[in-house]
């Protein structure tokens, strides 16, 4: 497989190289689970300022409401009761959860330390499901007093997925950052494959030739989709518990 490093000041910066490197150079490949197509690579997605203006691609499917709940599944487990619920088999909340306590810990004692890892993949139960975890671990390091993550995806869908992956990722390493009164670092993305499935492709061309048409195709965060993400919040409340009740209901009517 082709390997592909990018590297951006920004999110956006790094993000958009890394779709123009997947159309231009992915390699085609067979996808006989889905019974499709793909365009494929190995890719690293290096950030250096994650929280740097504009962090917001104009390039990727959703709008602020989107990503908000994306966040809040990521760091505040907002859909976690959907595996209570039997409709989920996990969420990646629900598996780091109990280790986020750890990484605060471990990087107290000793700020130079190697551990701080969470795993997501959980071999025994995702060997046996049709839909095993895309993220498989994130790693944080504490060097010249920032924090730094290095996350792994096994698949990572490029122009569906890995823009909202990356920002709840670094909304993470950002609480993380905060707990422990340190500045953020660098944040690294690796997907194993980065694809594009075939249905998708026009999808992909279209952000590579809005990126490379040199109009506006970013967005600031502060001050502008903050703001746009806040007002969603009581929005995404009320889909959330509805979802909840409705699923409650489903599953009493099933008993």
């Amino acid at each position: 497989m082709k390997e592909i490093m990018v590297t951006g000041h920004s999110l956006p910066e790094a993000y958009h190289k890394a779709l123009c490197a997947l159309s231009e150079e992915g390699i085609a490949a067979g996808v006989p689970d889905y019974q499709t197509t793909q365009k494929e690579l190995s890719m690293t997605m290096v950030v250096l300022s994650p929280l740097a203006e504009p962090m917001i691609s104009r390039c990727f499917i959703g709008g602020a409401r989107d990503l908000e709940q994306y966040r809040q599944e990521i760091l505040d487990g907002i859909l976690d009761s959907e595996i209570a619920l039997g409709n989920w088999d996990y969420t990646y909340h629900s598996r780091m959860s109990e280790q986020i306590d750890f990484i605060v810990d471990e990087l107290r004692r000793n700020p130079e330390s190697r551990r701080a890892v969470i795993d997501i993949r959980d071999w025994k139960t995702d060997i046996q499901k049709d839909s095993p975890a895309c993220l498989q671990h994130i790693q944080y390091f504490i060097r010249g007093g920032r924090l730094h993550c290095k996350v792994l995806f096994r698949s990572n869908d490029a122009p569906k997925a890995s823009f909202m992956n990356a920002f709840a990722l670094i909304m993470l390493q950002k609480r993380f950052a905060d707990r422990l009164q340190v500045q953020i670092g660098s944040y690294t993305h690796r997907a194993n494959s980065y694809h594009v499935y075939e249905k998708d492709f026009p999808l992909l061309s279209g952000f590579v030739s809005r990126i490379k048409s040199g109009g506006e195709v970013t967005y600031d965060y502060m001050g502008d989709w903050d703001a746009q993400m806040e007002e969603a919040k009581a929005e995404i409340d009320v889909f959330v518990k509805a979802r909840f009740m409705k699923a409650e209901k489903d599953t009493a009517g099933l008993s």
